[in-house]
């Protein structure tokens, strides 16, 4: 193994920024679903992946890569919102170890309720801070890491299951 490629000073500005601008957006993003809405950041996305959805659905597997967690937390998450009438489960007709979840009419409704709020602090917090080329320059960079995730076969196992990111903000 080479010699560390250390971080330069513009890199680890870089570094830094996206750090500490991931964390606090998702924290205030978590706070305020929390408070309109009782539910965590985590459970808006699982719910808006799904509503993107064919039929409103994904098995397990393919909905814990799509939102980036592990298939015992999702499991624990889907229960949750299972438990408030938000999402169901159902075995797979074809193949007894895969479940499905799907939202539910109630689901479709909070996010739907949820989701104007939701867009709106994205905007005030990220997207309308930064200027076009900056937002265009993100996109880019940030689309382009996560191609190569995606595809440099060390993803956790979810390259042939992960969809394209559905749903997200509206």
């Amino acid at each position: 193994m080479g010699r560390p490629r250390w971080l330069n000073a513009e890199e680890k500005r870089a570094w830094n920024a996206f750090l500490g601008t991931y964390e606090l957006l998702n924290r205030r993003l978590d706070q305020q679903l929390k408070q309109d809405w009782r539910i965590s950041h985590l459970q808006y996305v699982i719910l808006a992946r799904l509503s993107g959805a064919p039929d409103r659905e994904l098995r397990m597997a393919e909905l814990a890569c799509a939102v980036s967690n592990s298939k015992s937390g999702l499991t624990y998450q889907i229960g949750q919102l299972e438990q408030a009438g938000l999402v169901r489960r159902r075995a797979c007709e074809s193949d007894p170890r895969a479940v499905y979840a799907g939202l539910t009419d109630e689901g479709m409704a909070l996010l739907e309720r949820a989701a104007p709020g939701h867009v709106a602090l994205v905007r005030e917090l990220l997207i309308d801070v930064l200027t076009p080329d900056q937002l265009s320059a993100l996109a880019d960079g940030l689309g382009e890491a996560n191609r190569r995730m995606l595809t440099d076969g060390d993803d956790g196992g979810c390259a042939g299951e992960r969809p394209d990111r559905p749903g997200g903000p509206r």
